[in-house]
């Protein structure tokens, strides 16, 4: 049995606990200007293509932004794009460097989650400033958010499609700081109905909540660990890449196992590309059947089938600040800006 002077104790240090709570600050990042410079970090797999080094460069010139590389980017030790403590110096340089304004992924790959326990996290809470990508980008984004309260990007990496709608979506919610309402482009083409980028409601309704979320198969294997957020009252949002339905449905049940699924209070789900039955066609069970069984008997709005994920046409989605979905319209609405 605690004693008396147990809780007397707790109940003194209740106020400074909940004080220094990371949920409950949000850190914005400046907003990105014309003439700011991006630093592009490797923190995952090597680049390997100079050449798309390059289109990157000149995709961020285009939008009157300046660039920077890492000291180590091109580095490389096996599938990674050089030493662990290498890739997070990068990463922590780039936070120090007065001249960065935002720090961009030049693509995913796998490394990102062994790179949590080596940042400086009162540096970057110090330095806040834009951090993007998406993918293996899952551990950073997740990781800072939960550690420092820094609102990160889960947004185009510098080798993503800088086609119209994604750099669309990317000046609004980065330069211009709209507070934007994230809707799936209605495009019916040469049919009578739209048949591509759909939404399908899992669960009617509306819910407000922070947004946290990223890749499936990053975030679901940092469960226990202390690089994630508490999840109470939080919309999730997922997606994720050439993952066997059977693996989906894998992780779903280990988010519901966890009890993440209980406490958040809406569900989002992005692009599964290219997550099709495979050889067991379609005899075995199809994402839309998992997602079905695993979200329609939630209490929770939760819808499938946003702009999200590993596609050429994407939203950049705040990871930390306040929204509300709708599940039936099948959109996200920020409810305040994600840069200041």
């Amino acid at each position: 049995m605690p004693s008396r002077r147990s809780f007397l104790q707790a109940a003194a240090l209740a106020p400074f606990l909940s004080f220094t709570r990371i949920e409950s600050v949000v850190l914005k990042p400046p907003r990105l200007k014309p003439g700011d410079t991006v630093g592009l970090v490797c923190p995952a797999a090597p680049a390997y293509s100079r050449e798309s080094v390059q289109i990157t460069i000149e995709s961020l010139q285009a939008l009157g932004l300046k660039t920077k590389l890492s000291p180590h980017f091109y580095d490389r030790y096996g599938y990674l794009a050089g030493r662990d403590a290498d890739r997070a110096a990068d990463i922590n340089a780039m936070f120090a460097d007065t001249s960065v304004s935002m720090i961009m992924a030049m693509h995913g790959g796998w490394g990102c989650a062994r790179l949590l326990p080596l940042l400086n996290y009162d540096l970057i809470r110090r330095n806040p400033k834009i951090l993007i990508g998406y993918s293996d980008i899952t551990a950073l984004l997740l990781g800072i958010n939960a550690k420092t309260g820094l609102i990160t990007m889960h947004g185009p990496e510098g080798a993503a499609t800088w086609n119209a709608y994604t750099v669309d979506w990317f000046k609004r919610v980065l330069m211009a700081g709209e507070a934007v309402t994230f809707r799936n482009p209605v495009k019916k083409e040469d049919t009578l109905s739209q048949t591509k980028d759909r939404v399908t409601t899992l669960k009617s309704g509306k819910a407000r909540g922070r947004l946290i979320g990223g890749n499936l198969t990053v975030l679901s294997h940092l469960i226990g660990s202390s690089y994630l957020p508490d999840w109470t009252g939080k919309i999730l949002f997922v997606e994720d890449v050439g993952e066997d339905v059977y693996r989906m449905d894998r992780m779903l049940t280990q988010l519901r196992l966890a009890g993440i699924l209980d406490q958040i209070a809406g569900f989002v789900f992005g692009k599964c590309t290219k997550c099709e039955p495979g050889s067991g066609g379609y005899g075995s069970l199809t994402l839309e059947d998992v997602l079905i069984e695993q979200f329609g008997s939630l209490a929770v709005p939760a819808y499938a089938g946003a702009m999200i994920g590993h596609l050429a046409d994407k939203f950049t989605v705040p990871v930390g600040v306040d929204a509300e979905i709708d599940a039936d319209a099948g959109t996200i609405q920020l409810l305040e800006s994600a840069v200041r």
